[in-house]
């Protein structure tokens, strides 16, 4: 009897562990995996919906500038929508005209630092970012586009405690709140971000980490550096930091070019996966060939310098190699389209030099000059985009003020003023597109004229 009940008991448990392992396994089938990369394709929109950061215009501005100059071949469409001072729930008012109607692949959602209101954390306040979030994220899923969540950006503590932003600034209970605290919510909030990307399958960028991390190591040899002036928008630098985590962690491309040239039997042969070769000519001590990249090298405006050398973002994002091994021993001029642009030892060229941060190459000339023109873009026409729609949302944003006759005279003005900004943006594109095609350099390397 007792050897009946024990093998009905191993049989029972048996079949209980397989059913739930069956119901596991089922829904393991249907989990996404989370979205790693930020593929974009020739005819492709992205949007980047977000808060005044990326309002700021710049972030977004660098994270084009790579674009453009790594896939000069593919017409991209950039979108900011970013409206100063906005929580989730002002981003849902204005999704269906501002981010579903332009049709976006990707959207990008940096949200979070207002949302929580710049104080301890509270609840009911995480409550309506959830819910508000949440339907954000079904909007892009029904516009048929691919979200990438972004947690908050970093909050400088340090500068906010002593400058204590002006709204906290006569209540020693709120610069507490604020200074001390505020933080380590927005981790929280990030923390939900990412955990909502894993489970629904989307994209998660973490901001705040890599900020902290690169503001704590710049700071044990300059205390008093930050990347964010006024404890909230990032500068120039920071954006820089920023643009950098975002295409990182979404696994951006990484080379531009990689030329390897090896003198074997007295005859010179020159290589590359990333472009053209041809008209190659030297002998023992010289080399020549014309070289037609592929892509130019990812360069942002000067101001973003820092921030852009702080995380290695040409090293690790925009790489452009050139070996050549065989030279007679000695140190040699490397020039380009007829300009020196360095001197270098046989056996450093014959490792490995990179190219992609020396400003006297054509390439990296040329890739500033895209940048300075998006930089006028977006200074000219972006950014006078997005102040048109804050001025929307402020001047409207009492319930029962849409509808009215005064709404509707203002749409007038408003719709036109937004046309002529988009077509302002065109026109600036086509400029950057005739910009960024890269062209056939001549390469030379002959022995340098200080020996």
């Amino acid at each position: 009897m007792n050897r009946f009940i024990t093998r009905s008991f191993v049989v029972s448990t048996a079949v209980v562990i397989g059913l739930v392992f069956s119901s596991f396994n089922a829904h393991a089938e249907d989990l996404k995996p989370p979205v790693h990369t930020l593929d974009l394709q020739d005819g492709d929109t992205l949007v980047f919906l977000g808060d005044s950061i990326t309002h700021q215009c710049l972030y977004t501005q660098y994270v084009e500038d790579y674009f453009y100059t790594r896939f000069p071949q593919r017409r991209i469409r950039f979108y900011n929508a970013g409206v100063s001072g906005d929580k989730a729930g002002d981003a849902l008012a204005r999704f269906e005209e501002d981010v579903k109607a332009q049709q976006p692949d990707y959207v990008t959602v940096l949200l979070g630092m207002n949302d929580g209101t710049y104080r301890h954390f509270d609840r009911e306040t995480f409550d309506r970012y959830e819910t508000d979030m949440t339907t954000v994220i079904e909007k892009i899923g029904e516009a048929q586009a691919t979200a990438i969540l972004m947690g908050p950006s970093m909050y400088d503590a340090r500068v906010s405690m002593e400058r204590p932003p002006r709204w906290v600034a006569d209540d020693p209970a709120q610069v507490k709140q604020v200074t001390g605290y505020y933080s380590a919510v927005l981790a929280f909030y990030g923390a939900w971000c990412r955990d909502q990307a894993t489970h629904r399958g989307l994209g998660y960028v973490d901001m705040q980490g890599p900020m902290e991390q690169l503001t704590r190591a710049q700071r044990i040899t300059e205390p008093g550096f930050t990347m964010i002036p006024d404890a909230v928008h990032p500068d120039a630098n920071g954006q820089a930091v920023m643009a950098f985590c975002l295409l990182e962690q979404m696994r951006a491309q990484r080379q531009v070019t990689a030329v390897t040239a090896r003198r074997v039997r007295g005859k010179w042969r020159v290589t590359s996966g990333t472009g053209e070769i041809s008209d190659v000519s030297g002998d023992d001590d010289r080399l020549t060939f014309s070289f037609h990249a592929s892509a130019l090298p990812w360069v942002v405006p000067p101001e973003a310098a820092q921030g852009f050398a702080m995380t290695k973002a040409g090293h690790k994002l925009s790489n452009e190699r050139l070996v050549v091994s065989g030279l007679a021993p000695g140190r040699y001029d490397l020039l380009i389209d007829g300009t020196k642009v360095g001197t270098y030892p046989y056996t450093q060229l014959g490792a490995k030099i990179e190219l992609q941060a020396n400003s006297a190459t054509p390439q990296y000339q040329q890739a500033l000059a895209v940048a300075k023109l998006n930089q006028e873009r977006n200074e000219k026409a972006i950014h006078p985009l997005r102040n048109t729609w804050a001025q929307l949302r402020n001047k409207f944003t009492r319930p029962g003020k849409i509808g009215t006759d005064e709404y509707a005279e203002y749409r007038v003005s408003f719709d036109k003023e937004i046309t002529q900004l988009n077509r302002l943006a065109v026109d600036y594109e086509e400029k950057i597109y005739q910009a960024n095609q890269p062209q056939t350099r001549t390469y030379e390397i002959v022995p340098a004229t200080d020996q």
